[in-house]
Formats: structure tokens, C-alpha cells, sequence
């Protein structure tokens, strides 16, 4: 029976909360950083023209930047995850419109106003404190109140960082194709920059000085303490979710089904068989942003593919053998990154070349290589880590010796849904996932075995075995226990059926009877 919308809500509550905490976090951290920078250097760039056109235009530049490379770029200068790179990125895109206020206010001030203040005698830092500042703010406020919607919208980008936030539930929800998720970070995000927009409105009237007021001046009083006191609240609240104690582990994934559901199993099963506590801290942007996070320590385990550790993060040349793939994996992760891999879980979820049914059998198209004679007619669609991986289109067309037409890059689960509806031929897809069938698919054999074997391990630091030696004992249990036919299944019941890949897991180790 499909959960009704408030079934979903209420379900979902503890966790919604938590996210809006984190989002406001992010929004309230970055704001209050750049008004302390921003405020500054628009009266540094009120001394001279020079100045002024040197501090807007490194503002400005700033703004050029796509946030999503922002992000990607700190996450690699920093060499961590989550909070910290997402507040720099956003405070960096609040700076242009306080910068530009602040100038703006301040020369917007009547000179007479300011004959008249240097007249009576005051210094230049008197009449700036006493005269400028009081009279411009309005105007650097309404900056405040641009860069603080502007930083509600760029947060929900941060989930890609692993920064939290209600970027996370628009993750997950493009990753699984599921709506109401994306609703759930989407209405509560707009909703926050409503209510964010509304107390810097209510500040800038409470600090007007041109405002006139017909109420007692002890009411004047209390209304400007409260309209002071809306944006600290707000902050102290958002950052207290991300004060406490760390908990002992932190489990990770990448932004697709199959990883999130293994990495739910692991997790449960930690939590099953231990006294540890597990954060769960998935959809991560990819793979280079989860193991990067597991080498610096940010995480302590995530399911990873012998394939993609070795041609992605090693950057060796694919091999047949799966065996032998495994062997090296090991050993480079151990002497490289202090990791310790281990066994197979049972799924070999390589890369495959997929295209819709009806095609495939009009064309008689079984091979990769099949699709040589008609590859520059076809539009081709795929994930933008597989349009760069050597072991993804680089590659491919190195090995095949041909390349289509036309390819553009997809979010996953848009990916399958453009294939199945004919809006590209051709796509990478992944081969336990079950949305092949859902949108009957077929898989083309790899006849010139371009793709090697991408067997799911779980890697975890070799710092966090020493610390619980339990965890080799406890993750063994799903050492072999999955195949690619159960593995398509368990996808299918999250990209097919919309269900939770928390719930499925779960139902998989009550079914194996590894959980109670």
C-alpha cells in the first residue's frame, strides 16, 4: 500500500528538523562571516577609485564562479567534508551584494549631511560611525537580506559535500527518482528564505533612523532588541546542530541505490552486533569525494568497486581477472591510504552498455561493437563521472575505436528515464541495476571486455579496525551473501517501487536472518 503524504511527513519529521537546523546553520555561519568581511571592505573601497574597482571586481569574480565548482574546489584545497568548505563557498557568494551595498549606502549619503558633520567639528572616524554608517544602513542591509536568500538557495548544494542541510533530501531524491523527496528539501528551503528575508526586513525597520515612529521610545526599545535578537537566535540554533559529540563511526555512499542500500546494511549491522554508534552520512557527489573523505578521516567505511579503485583512485589499467583486481586494490590501498579492503560481497555491478529493447531488436544490436556502423547517428547519455573515468567513455572509445554522435551527461536516475522515453539511444548503465527492466532496457554484451569486474567491498580505515577490531567480524557477514540477480532486485524495489533504501536493506538482513 503507497504511503500517504502525511504518512511520509511524519515519518519523516525528526529528520526534517534536523536538516533545517543544518541548513540554517550554513545560511546563518556564512552570513554573519560575510557581513563581518563584506561591511569592512566596502569602507576600505570608499578611500580611493582604485580601491574600490580592485575590491568589486575580486568580489565580483567570486560570483562567476559556478557553486557547484566552488564547492569541489575548497573540498580539495581543504582536503575535508562538510561544514566547513560549504560556509567558506557560501560566505564568498555573500560578499558581492553586502560589498556593493556598503559602498553604495555610504555614498548615497547627501553631502550636505556631511559638510554639515565636518562642520561641527567631527573627525573623519565620527562622522563614518555617527553620520554615514547610521544613514546607509537600510541600504546594507537589503544587501544582508540578498546574500542571505541567495545562501538559503547555494546550502542545498552543500549535500554534495556531505555538509547536511536540506540539500540532502534533493539528493537523495534525484538519486531515486522519488518527488516527494525532492519536495522535502525544496518547500522547507523556500520557505526558510521567506522566513530568513522577513527577520533582515524586520531588522532593517527596527535600525532605520529616518523611520518615524509614533510609539512610546521604551516600545521602540524592545522592538529593535527583538529584531536584533531574530537573526542570533536563528544562528545559535542552526550551529547547535552541528555541536556535540561525534558519534564513533561515520558510514558513507555515493548518490546512487545500490550504494546507499549497502551502505544501510553495514550500518545496521554495526549497530546490530555492537554498542557503536553509526552516523550516516551518504550521498556523497562521487567517488573521488568519498574516498577522499575516507583518507583524511572524515568518514571511517563506504562501499566501493574494485573496477573504479583501480582504474578511477589508482589510475592503473583495467584487468580481466577479478581476482587479480582485488589482490592489487588491497595492496596499493594498504601501502597508499592506510585502507584495508574487505572480501567481495557477492555483486559485480560493472558498467554496461544499454539501449531500449525495441531498438535492439530492430537493429539487431547484441555487441558493443554492433554499434559501430550507426555510432555517429546516435545521441548517447551518461553519468558525468563515466563521461571523464578512463574506465568510462575515454576509454570506451580508445578500445572500440569509435564514437557517437552527440553525448550529454545525466543525473543517474534521469539517465535511464531519457533512455527508456527515446531521448538518447545509447547509455552507461549499471548492470545489478533494476531499473533496466523498469524501463526495458537490454544489455549490450562487452564483446571486446573493455569494462573490469566491479566487485562491491567495503573499505574501511585501517585506524578504525585497530580502534573496533569487532567490525572485520561484523562486516564479514555479508562477505559472498549478495549476488547481481538479488542486488537488481533490492534496486528495483528503491528505483521501482520508491522505497526507502534504509527500509530495503533492512527487510534483506531480517530476510538472511542477520539482523532481529
Amino acid at each position: 500500500m503507497q504511503q500517504t503524504w502525511f504518512e511520509f511527513l511524519r515519518e519523516r519529521l525528526p529528520e526534517l528538523w534536523l536538516r533545517l537546523g543544518e541548513h540554517l546553520g550554513l545560511t546563518g555561519a556564512s552570513t554573519a562571516l560575510a557581513i563581518v568581511i563584506g561591511v569592512p571592505l566596502g569602507v576600505v573601497a570608499l578611500h580611493s577609485r582604485t580601491t574600490k574597482s580592485v575590491v568589486l571586481s575580486m568580489v565580483s569574480i567570486l560570483q562567476t564562479i559556478p557553486s557547484l565548482a566552488l564547492l569541489t574546489l575548497l573540498l580539495a584545497l581543504l582536503d575535508r567534508i562538510g561544514a566547513v568548505p560549504a560556509i567558506i563557498a557560501l560566505t564568498l557568494y555573500a560578499l558581492l551584494p553586502i560589498v556593493r551595498n556598503t559602498i553604495t549606502g555610504l555614498e548615497g549619503v547627501p553631502r550636505g549631511v556631511m559638510d554639515a558633520a565636518e562642520g561641527i567639528g567631527m573627525t573623519p572616524e565620527q562622522q563614518l560611525r555617527m553620520v554615514q554608517f547610521p544613514l546607509a544602513l537600510p541600504v546594507i542591509i537589503a544587501g544582508i537580506r540578498t546574500a542571505a536568500v541567495i545562501g538559503v538557495g547555494v546550502a542545498t548544494l552543500s549535500a554534495f559535500i556531505g555538509a547536511g542541510g536540506l540539500g540532502q533530501f534533493i539528493t537523495r531524491g534525484l538519486a531515486l527518482d522519488n518527488t516527494r523527496l525532492i519536495l522535502l528539501g525544496a518547500i522547507p528551503s523556500a520557505m526558510l528564505a521567506l522566513v530568513v528575508d522577513g527577520a533582515l526586513a524586520a531588522v532593517g525597520w527596527a535600525l532605520d533612523p529616518m523611520r518615524k515612529s509614533s510609539r512610546p521610545r521604551t516600545a521602540t526599545r524592545v522592538a529593535r532588541t527583538a529584531a536584533l535578537l531574530l537573526p542570533v537566535l536563528a544562528l545559535a540554533s542552526g550551529m547547535a546542530t552541528y555541536v556535540g559529540t561525534r558519534p564513533d563511526l561515520v558510514v558513507s555512499s555515493k548518490s546512487f541505490s545500490e550504494s546507499m542500500i549497502l551502505a544501510h546494511m553495514m550500518s545496521d549491522l554495526i549497530e546490530e552486533n555492537t554498542d557503536l554508534t553509526v552516523d550516516r552520512r551518504f550521498c556523497l557527489g562521487g567517488t573521488m569525494i568519498c574516498h577522499g573523505a575516507l583518507v583524511s578521516g572524515e568518514v571511517d567505511l563506504y562501499p566501493e568497486y574494485t573496477g573504479t579503485a583501480l582504474t578511477a583512485v589508482l589510475h592503473q589499467p583495467a584487468i580481466g581477472d577479478p581476482d587479480e583486481v582485488f589482490d592489487k586494490v588491497a595492496k596499493a590501498y594498504h601501502e597508499q591510504f592506510a585502507v584495508e579492503v574487505l572480501p567481495p560481497l557477492g555483486i559485480n555491478n560493472t558498467y554496461a552498455i544499454a539501449v531500449r529493447r525495441s531498438m535492439a531488436k530492430a537493429r539487431r544490436w547484441e555487441d558493443i561493437s554492433d554499434l559501430r556502423d550507426s555510432a555517429d547517428e546516435l545521441l548517447a547519455g551518461w553519468t558525468s563521472e563515466f563521461a571523464e573515468r578512463p574506465d568510462g567513455y575515454p576509454g570506451l572509445i580508445k578500445h572500440y575505436g569509435f564514437e557517437f554522435g552527440e553525448a550529454i551527461d545525466f543525473e543517474a536516475s534521469l539517465m535511464y528515464e531519457a533512455a527508456g522515453k527515446g531521448r538518447v539511444d545509447v547509455i552507461a548503465a549499471y548492470s545489478t541495476d533494476g531499473r533496466i527492466d523498469a524501463y526495458d532496457l537490454v544489455l549490450l554484451e562487452d564483446d571486446r571486455q573493455f569494462f573490469p569486474p566491479y566487485y562491491a567491498v567495503p573499505m574501511v580505515r585501517e585506524a578504525t579496525l585497530e580502534q573496533y577490531p569487532e567490525l572485520r567480524e561484523v562486516l564479514g557477514q555479508l562477505t559472498g551473501r549478495l549476488d547481481n540477480q538479488t542486488m537488481q532486485r533490492l534496486n528495483y524495489e528503491v528505483d521501482g517501487h520508491h522505497r526507502s533504501p534504509r527500509e530495503v536493506a533492512r527487510e534483506f538482513l531480517l530476510k538472511e536472518g542477520l539482523v532481529q
